[in-house]
């Protein structure tokens, strides 16, 4: 995410290149959408899958050189538990980029380089942190439980072999994830919707683009 609006300070990735980590223009404003933790077991799961190492390593023409096109106007702090989505000036189909700032707390999601959603973020401790780097998406499961900490991980994207994965979080100041990155359940189901395996997911530290800048690789 970058540009203009009250998260200008926040923007996130990197300055123009990213590669991927080792195995492992402002548009109007939108309307903010409360977090209900309610919606985690809506709808019908769909079959699980898991790419091929051949299959995650892919990278399509169309994926090289992800230009940022325009990113939303938001008017006044974004809060715990909340987001913004608004797809109103993007094209109905494109390429999706996930992009992670661990330092602003934020999630932005682009397609076909126009962001139509932001959210705040859980992520991990110190003792468990959140890698850095750009991960394909693996594997997606809508009503997925932790085998590791047997908790609910609704609308999982997986991102490692080792478990961290984005997933629906009941998002509150003051907590933290085993690794993962936790967003409002709600926001986890459209952005689960809208991504397709082998989508990229960057996560970054304090790290910013800016509109009209490419990213190699996604």
């Amino acid at each position: 995410m970058a540009g203009a609006g009250m998260l200008a300070a926040a923007a996130l990735l990197v300055t123009a290149v990213v590669t991927s980590a080792p195995g492992d223009a402002a548009i109007k404003s939108a309307s903010v959408v409360a977090a209900d933790g309610a919606d985690a077991a809506a709808g019908t799961a769909p079959a699980m899958r898991t790419l091929t190492k051949a299959e995650a390593a892919a990278t399509s023409p169309e994926q090289i050189g992800y230009a940022i096109k325009s990113v939303m106007t938001i008017d006044g702090p974004l809060g715990h538990g909340n987001y913004y989505w608004d797809e109103s000036r993007a094209p109905a189909t494109g390429p999706m980029l996930i992009t992670v700032d661990l330092e602003a707390q934020t999630m932005s999601v682009f397609r076909d380089g126009h962001e139509i959603g932001v959210a705040v973020i859980l992520y991990g401790t110190p003792e468990k942190p959140t890698p850095l780097g750009a991960f394909p998406i693996t594997q997606k499961h809508a009503d997925h439980v932790s085998n590791l900490y047997d908790a609910p991980m609704p609308y999982m994207l997986r991102l490692t072999n080792d478990g961290v994965a984005v997933h629906g979080s009941e998002v509150e100041w003051g907590y933290g994830t085993r690794g993962c990155i936790g967003v409002p359940t709600a926001f986890a189901k459209k952005l689960f919707d809208q991504v397709k395996l082998g989508d990229i997911v960057i996560i970054t530290n304090g790290q910013r683009i800016n509109v009209g800048d490419a990213v190699a690789g996604v």
